[in-house]
């Protein structure tokens, strides 16, 4: 069993960012889709590390209960990415595969990082594998700190 590292990182400084996307709360009827995208993004990296199942999402019921904490941005009424937003921790940031590389990971980061400062919270927290070091360097771009890293598995 592979070894599991993971960074809790952390923005707590004064953000200024103006919305260039606009993100809509998660409906039932993008299930499929989100599914299918959600599995696609975390596949390479759920291999790597030898965690099962490798497609973490099969049933509706798995998010019905997060569905509210759910954002998705869509262009035609199709998801190109989506970010979900638990209090105050931004998690599962995924971008369509034939969208990667233009900068909507970004975009989809600011989005959330703007929504829970609206909602009142000073500090916003993430936890991402150090085995994805993409969006470690993104987080860090974007003014994220490393409070603390820690073996998982």
């Amino acid at each position: 069993m592979k070894e599991i590292i993971a960074y809790e990182m952390i923005y707590n400084k004064p953000l200024k960012y103006h919305e260039c996307i606009n993100c809509v709360p998660f409906q039932e009827k993008y299930w499929n889709e989100y599914m299918k995208i959600y599995n696609e993004c975390f596949c390479k990296m759920r291999t790597a590390l030898e965690v099962e199942p490798i497609n973490f999402y099969y049933e509706y019921f798995q998010i019905k209960d997060k569905t509210n904490d759910i954002f998705l941005y869509l262009q035609e009424d199709v998801i190109i990415g989506a970010v979900s937003c638990f209090g105050n921790e931004l998690d599962d940031l995924i971008v369509e595969k034939s969208f990667q590389g233009q900068g909507i990971g970004q975009k989809l980061l600011l989005w959330g990082m703007n929504h829970l400062k609206e909602q009142g919270y000073d500090e916003i927290i993430l936890h991402v594998a150090e085995w994805n070091q993409n969006a470690v360097k993104l987080y860090l771009k974007n003014g994220f700190n490393i409070k603390k890293r820690e073996r998982v598995r």
